[in-house]
């Protein structure tokens, strides 16, 4: 007769210590890089701090009870919100058309999909280097364009009511390569049956990208949007090599506050920056569990 397998309770002890051999690694691993930053953060979060940044004394949930009572934190807060929708929105649904774009039959369709990947390519400094030329107010090519329509020059850095929209436009074009690449790979795994069988049913252009493309791409659309999310909360380069979160704090995200606390012009304000950052991460958590929440029950997973 066959035996039953033995239930993992019974495993020998040299079975037990040979796994927990195999897993070690990875437990110190993520107990050096994840579980002691983590600690480390929460640990100043809590304490004060003198003008080099080591704690001196406990504090408690003070730090935490300043930022709720701060107008600043709060418009940072809306700066933070403001900035993923004007990246994320736009980010994907771009991509998403471009891609639509390119499933048509045109002439060059894979040198047009490797040219819209190259923004994959580059850094978010060397990025944000070329943009800072194009939207120099004097020389830059962007204004150079408007003024042969007859439109006046626009302070695209340096003006409070363009400056984030512009900063959104670096952050979009960066990642416009990588949802290119997600959408193409999901237009690739969709059988051709499915889109045989809708064009002989009549289907055809937008109808068929609407009721069959689009709909089996609702993994990947739901993959970039939760990415795009989490990316655009931890932006940080593109906004310090071209605004340093001004003027008049119009780009200071989240991220670029925590930054500006604890390393920029000489602060050390360790403390209220470990702060923002536990609360950047509780912001982080909930808008991935609202996304899981919402949106993850509209996506057909075929």
């Amino acid at each position: 007769m066959p035996t039953s397998p033995r239930p993992p309770s019974s495993a020998r002890p040299a079975e037990k210590a040979l796994a927990w051999a195999f897993l070690l690694p990875s437990v110190a691993v993520f107990a050096l890089f994840l579980g002691y930053p983590l600690y480390r953060t929460c640990y100043l979060s809590t304490h004060a701090n003198d003008l080099f940044g080591a704690p001196t004394r406990y504090v408690g949930l003070q730090h935490y009870a300043d930022l709720l009572g701060s107008a600043e934190f709060a418009r940072t807060l809306a700066t933070t919100g403001l900035f993923v929708l004007l990246t994320v929105v736009p980010g994907v649904l771009g991509a998403l058309l471009l891609v639509l774009l390119l499933e048509g039959r045109i002439r060059g369709v894979r040198l047009l999909r490797s040219a819209f990947a190259l923004p994959f390519a580059f850094s978010v400094a060397g990025a944000s280097v070329v943009f800072g030329v194009f939207y120099n107010p004097a020389t830059g090519v962007i204004n150079g364009l408007l003024s042969h329509v007859g439109a006046g020059p626009v302070n695209w850095l340096t003006d409070s009511g363009v400056a984030l929209v512009s900063v959104s436009l670096v952050t979009i074009w960066l990642n416009l390569g990588y949802n290119v690449l997600v959408l193409s790979a999901g237009i690739g795994s969709i059988p051709p049956e499915i889109s045989e069988a809708a064009r002989l049913d009549g289907a055809g252009g937008w109808r068929l990208a609407r009721s069959i493309t689009v709909p089996l791409l609702g993994p990947h659309l739901f993959f970039l949007v939760v990415v795009s999310t989490i990316n655009a909360l931890q932006t940080l380069g593109q906004i310090n090599i071209l605004t340093k979160g001004g003027p008049d704090h119009s780009t200071t995200t989240l991220n670029y506050s925590i930054y500006q606390k604890a390393f920029a012009f000489g602060s050390s304000d360790f403390g209220t920056a470990s702060a923002q950052a536990v609360v950047l991460l509780l912001v982080v958590l909930a808008c991935t569990a609202v996304q899981f929440g919402v949106i993850e029950r509209k996506v057909h997973y075929a």
